[in-house]
């Protein structure tokens, strides 16, 4: 072995001179090399408060500067990598002829051949390039090409920037940062030489999984502190052998954080459906991973508490339900909280409930309700809310006739109290005589966000204009359904809810501010009578029981889906909208006390949006907004005419009393009056008879009104039918038939 080593030492000795010539055969003159690529960094998320919320790294890799290394760490490093850098050229011949003896004499490698400033050619320089001897060649010419341009600072800050020491920690500072849990400034000179031992082979050396191995090599890395002077001889050994090599891998307190629902929602938004960081989604993900960006969120970390606290009011059940919260300011759309569900676990509960479309039950109809005040129509006017009901469903041939059948019933009465007990006729027949059409615009106006917008691919989602929308026909996430209501608590004026307030490069200049001026979506009458209506939910309304007692102003809708299977409220206050799903996230479990007996067990025989939605709620807005100026919504307008009566065209049938009266079929009947003769009636008896030998005929003449509003009319402006509150409208189904129905008369213009 030794002949051997003394063999290549010769070779190399005799052929250096001539290596040399080789590699200096080009202009003495300053050169350029290609420029560095910029740094991969981390980017960092910070919520309201600028706490770390989230870390993002493709490669764990922070720079620094060298006046921030300390001197005993760069001298340690140096002893351990490159003893005499700061001396040589670049190549370091006697040192590769020193390596070779060194390594040939021990059982391991000790030292290798090259120099700091090869190492960052190799790098930085001839990556992918195939290993031969011209590759080794072009190093050496590289590295004095390097030292010609560059100073010995700026290559070992280099190096120490970009140099791999395993567990995915490229540079110094993430190394300190993995494997000691602090900053690179309070690293010592004996965990300096330890991360130098690293370098040569990071997996190979890799403490946690190869501790045997990693002792060894860092016995090498102190008898190179030794061999230059930096600890005395006496100490070394029982260093080498006691010094605690690290058992685990570590992170900055600080930086410590955990995926959330939030901050996956934020990182796929960022990805997928914003271009605040790049036109594609390659240029996004490497400013993402790689930029150094400070992302500078809307998340309150206390509202987020508050909004997590209240989710446990959902008692814990074996049929997987669960809740999803979202809260926005109503003011600006911010996304203060957001709960998902139980809690965010990778490979286990990854799926973000706030985000995901479920039907609404009849929490729809505060935007029905916004797009008919809109049209013209006033709290005060009148609506069949009367069950059963027949709606055309207009262009669905399996279901051409939509039938209601079920839900609360009472009418005729005002738009309000419709609004207040949720009548699903009302409300059907309101949404179609506004115009389904019109509606749907109104929905996609009030809500619009990344995730809902009109001319959203279909095979992401699409929002029909089917007779079935006023009772969650549709689905709608809880973004959604916040960002809708955001708009009429905000006096009509939507902002699409957002998660990033400000973005800045690692260089500190800024890269993206938000600024939403707003869209004026209904106007601020319309949204002030909407609210003094919506108010009556929580007071007198679906939403009583839990909420009447609410103690500040506040406006909200309940939701239920047929059979129970999701549950909403959605209310809103000055300061924050926020809206409340209840319902299993893997399908469409009724929530019933034969299902779900813990619910029972609770007092809650069949969950509806009255009672956990409401509950939780109320358990987070009222804490949110306890220590806040207590803020009331402006009052409504005072109406602008007498009162009408909404109708349905079609369904229901204005008309004017010819002879006779026209009553309910189904209502009793008696027969112990005298018989009169009416106009058009066959002849009666004598009088003084009473015995009913004719019988009354009844002829009514339907009244020419409007038709519904056409599909194509989208302007929110529009009238629709309505007659005076004297005129008489029956369901047109209901009129008897032995009732004489005249032509209607021509309108006049």
């Amino acid at each position: 072995m030794l002949g051997g080593a003394l063999l290549i030492s010769a070779v190399v000795i005799g052929a250096a001179p001539r290596l040399w010539q080789v590699a200096n055969a080009h202009d003495q003159a300053p050169v350029s090399l290609p420029g560095f690529e910029p740094l991969s960094q981390r980017t960092i998320m910070y919520d309201a408060a600028n706490n770390v919320i989230a870390v993002f790294e493709r490669e764990n890799s922070q720079p620094i500067t060298l006046a921030q290394v300390p001197p005993d760490v760069q001298r340690a490093i140096l002893a351990v990598e490159d003893n005499e850098f700061l001396q040589h050229k670049g190549v370091n011949v006697r040192g590769l002829v020193r390596a070779t003896l060194s390594n040939f004499s021990s059982n391991a490698p000790r030292q290798g051949g090259s120099t700091i400033t090869q190492q960052v050619v190799k790098n930085e320089f001839l990556a992918g390039l195939e290993r031969d001897s011209r590759y080794k060649l072009l190093q050496v010419h590289y590295a004095l090409m390097l030292e010609k341009q560059l100073s010995k600072q700026q290559i070992l800050e280099r190096y120490l920037n970009t140099i791999y020491f395993g567990n995915n920690a490229y540079g110094l500072q993430a190394a300190a940062e993995v494997y000691f849990g602090k900053p690179v400034d309070q690293l010592d000179m004996i965990q300096g030489a330890f991360l130098a031992g690293l370098i040569r082979s990071p997996n190979g050396y890799d403490p946690i999984t190869r501790p045997d191995r990693a002792r060894a090599r860092f016995r090498q890395a102190v008898e190179r502190l030794v061999a230059v002077g930096m600890i005395p001889a006496g100490e070394g050994h029982d260093l080498a052998e006691e010094w605690p090599i690290p058992e685990q891998l570590r992170a900055l307190p600080s930086l410590e954080t955990k995926p959330t629902y939030y901050s996956e929602a934020l990182r796929l938004y960022l990805l997928q459906r914003s271009n605040i960081l790049g036109d594609t989604e390659q240029d996004r993900a490497n400013m993402l991973y790689r930029g150094g960006l400070a992302i500078h969120t809307t998340l309150d970390p206390r509202l987020q508490g508050l909004a997590e606290e209240a989710r446990t009011k959902l008692p814990a059940n074996k049929a997987g339900i669960d809740a999803a919260i979202v809260s926005l300011d109503s003011t600006s759309g911010a996304i203060r909280a957001m709960v998902g569900g139980l809690g965010f676990e990778r490979r286990t509960r990854e799926i973000n409930m706030a985000l995901i479309p479920r039907q609404t039950g009849s929490s729809i109809k505060m935007f029905v309700l916004a797009a008919a005040l809109q049209a013209g129509a006033q709290p005060n006017d009148i609506v069949n809310g009367t069950l059963p009901c027949d709606l055309p469903n207009v262009g669905n041939q399996v279901e051409p006739i939509f039938h209601i059948g079920s839900g609360v019933s009472d009418g005729p009465v005002t738009l309000e109290k419709n609004t207040w007990l949720s009548l699903n006729c009302g409300y059907g027949r309101l949404s179609q005589a506004v115009g389904l059409n019109r509606v749907v615009d109104t929905v996609y106006r009030l809500a619009s966000s990344p995730y809902f917008y009109r001319g959203q691919p279909p095979e992401e989602r699409t929002f029909e204009p089917n007779a079935s929308i006023i009772v969650g026909g549709n689905a709608m996430s809880p973004l959604d359904m916040a960002s809708g209501a955001q708009t009429i608590a905000n006096n009509g004026m939507h902002h699409e809810p957002y998660y990033v307030e400000s973005v800045s490069r690692a260089d500190g200049s800024v890269l993206y501010t938000h600024n939403d001026l707003g869209t004026q979506v209904i106007d601020a009458d319309v949204a002030h009578s909407a609210t003094s209506i919506l108010r009556g939910v929580l007071t007198k309304g679906t939403a009583a029981r839990s909420l009447a007692k609410f103690p500040f102003p506040a406006a909200g809708k309940t939701g239920t889906q047929v059979g129970n299977t999701n549950s909403w409220f959605v209310g809103y206050t000055p300061q924050l909208t926020t809206a409340v799903w209840v319902g299993n996230p893997d399908g469409y479990t009724e929530m019933t006390a034969a299902n779900v007996p813990e619910f029972a067990a609770d007092g809650v025989d069949a969950v509806r949006g009255g009672t956990y939605p409401a509950r939780m709620w109320g358990a987070y807005t009222e804490p949110a907004i306890r220590d806040l100026p207590v803020q009331d919504f402006p009052a409504p307008p005072a109406p602008k005419r007498p009162p009408v009566r909404i109708f349905l065209p079609g369904e229901e049938c204005p008309y004017q009393s010819v002879s006779g009266v026209l009553v309910d079929p189904n209502a009793p009947t008696t027969t112990a009056a005298p018989t009169t003769t009416l106009a058009g009636s066959d002849t009666g008896t004598p009088g003084g008879d009473t015995t009913p030998t004719t019988v009354a005929r009844v002829v009514i003449r339907p009244l020419p009104v409007q038709t519904t509003i056409p599909p194509e009319v989208l302007d929110p402006l529009a009238p629709f039918p309505t007659v005076p509150l004297k005129t008489s409208v029956i369901v047109c189904a209901d009129i008897p038939g032995n009732a004489q129905v005249l032509k209607p008369k021509a309108s006049t213009p």
